[in-house]
């Protein structure tokens, strides 16, 4: 079905309310984007948002948009606590995937000579691949329980990491209201053995250095320079969440049907916000949500342990400290302006990134002059990005903005694309290392399954919904 849809400037495309839409649709994408959009089913999924009750403001879509269950990854919507509803299908299967950015006090310079090395130890002491274990680290129930409850802070608690780190994570790396009695057996069981690794897919764990500074006020505030070490975490609630999900849209169906609500496509089942099914379902989705703050609280540990193995360095030395770890894949209650007047809204982001503006008291004190960091990794091949919130975007999109590159191809056309090639060796020509548990993994993932995620944050920039602060390219990759 062709969606209509109208320009409204170089980067704002609105799709009309029509039919059975409450409001409209907002998409942010470049004229070639757009193009591309057409040809999808994406458009049609930001349409359907719209129809969902009490939907405030526009159903937005960020310009990494691409097809998703139920919501497009990369949707952003919000809903007043009346009339409004939530939807796994707007929080997704891999519930508060993230990423997580670490800076380092070394030129990458220093740590070049043993790349390799440092690259294979960190492949052995983070678990990655399909079905991941980290054996050391065995939970009984009751401690289970502890980590959905508490998330980074159980990790920090156990000696992984302190303080400091917790002031630089989304909700201090804990969300509010997660109940384990409203978790299923079948997801305590997947997430026990499963915390402490990377999984497989799009996750990654890289080594990168900064490359280019384009903000210079806000790089220092970040502790950003010219030729830094810095490593990202792009991982999430693994197995755990994913259970979730699978638990409660089941839930949902039956629900949408009790409560009379009409649905343009199944996967947006959801249930209003008052009703028992949407409560146990938020503390529920806080339990995997912590569960992701731990993980990624953990493989910092692990990744802080490989480097003193390998460079020899002690933390002193090393300075891996957390710049900012943003949650992707969720719905939160937050506080936003609308109408003139302030509102307490459940927003999902579904591949989309909180971007609160400068002065926001949710805006980690060392950043407050200049924003929450945004960061926006790219492919494997290219580049990735950091970014701040703006004002601008607070208003607009509820303080919200994208997740990444998008992709662009499915991961059967990407290994289609793949086969016969040696990825390896073409990533190796251009200086970046590569170890995976797989090489299915790694044909997925060509960098032409993606989107230029240069285009991308040139749009987020030209648009006002995010301020471009560095680039960084990657040095060593550890896939799963």
């Amino acid at each position: 079905m062709t969606v209509k849809i109208e320009r409204i400037d170089a980067c704002r495309w609105r799709i009309p309310r029509e039919g059975a839409m409450r409001t409209e649709g907002l998409v942010f994408a470049s004229e070639a984007m757009m193009a591309f959009l057409q040809k999808e089913q994406a458009l049609e999924q930001v349409r359907n948002v719209a129809t969902l009750p009490g939907i405030v403001g526009p159903s937005i879509a960020m310009p990494d948009i691409h097809w998703g269950y139920g919501f497009p990854i990369g949707g952003v919507a919000a809903f007043e606590p009346e009339e409004g509803v939530v939807s796994p299908g707007g929080v997704g299967y891999d519930i508060n995937c993230g990423v997580r950015l670490l800076r380092s006090g070394l030129a990458a310079a220093e740590a070049r000579p043993r790349l390799k090395e440092l690259v294979n130890t960190l492949f052995r002491n983070v678990p990655s691949g399909v079905g991941s274990q980290r054996r050391d680290l065995k939970l009984l129930h009751q401690e289970e329980r502890k980590v959905l409850q508490k998330g980074a802070r159980w990790a920090v608690e156990h000696g992984y990491g302190g303080e400091e780190d917790l002031r630089h994570i989304e909700a201090g790396g804990t969300i509010a209201g997660a109940d384990p009695e409203f978790v299923s057996d079948r997801a305590m069981e997947r997430g026990r053995a499963q915390l402490g690794t990377l999984g497989s897919g799009n996750h990654f764990l890289e080594v990168q250095e900064v490359e280019e500074i384009q903000d210079r006020k806000a790089a220092d505030a970040l502790g950003l320079f010219p030729g830094q070490l810095t490593v990202t975490i792009h991982t999430g609630s693994r197995g755990f969440g994913h259970q979730v999900c699978d638990d409660y849209i089941r839930v949902m169906l039956a629900a949408s049907r009790r409560y009379g609500i009409d649905l343009p496509d199944r996967q947006l089942c959801c249930a209003p916000l008052k009703s028992p099914e949407a409560l146990q379902y938020m503390a529920a989705m806080a339990c995997a949500a912590n569960f992701a703050f731990a993980n990624r609280q953990l493989i910092t540990a692990w990744v802080r342990e490989s480097f003193e193995q390998v460079l020899g360095l002690g933390p002193g030395d090393l300075r891996l400290s957390v710049i900012y770890d943003v949650c992707h894949n969720i719905a939160k209650w937050e506080t936003h302006t609308v109408g003139g007047r302030e509102r307490r809204l459940c927003v999902h982001r579904k591949g989309a990134t909180r971007a609160f503006p400068p002065g926001h008291p949710e805006t980690p004190e060392a950043y407050r002059a200049v924003g929450q960091p945004v960061l926006i990794p790219g492919d494997m091949g290219r580049y990735s990005y950091v970014l701040v919130g703006t004002e601008g975007g607070f208003a607009e999109t509820f303080g919200s903005t994208c997740h990444g590159a998008g992709r662009m191809l499915s991961r059967h056309a990407a290994k289609k694309l793949a086969r016969g090639r040696n990825i390896e060796a073409e990533l190796a020509a251009r200086g970046i290392l590569i170890r995976a548990a797989g090489r299915a993994t790694v044909a997925e993932e060509i960098p032409e399954a993606y989107k230029d995620v240069a285009e991308v944050v040139q749009v987020v920039q030209q648009a006002g919904i995010g301020k471009i602060v560095a680039r960084l390219r990657p040095l060593a990759v550890v896939k799963g």
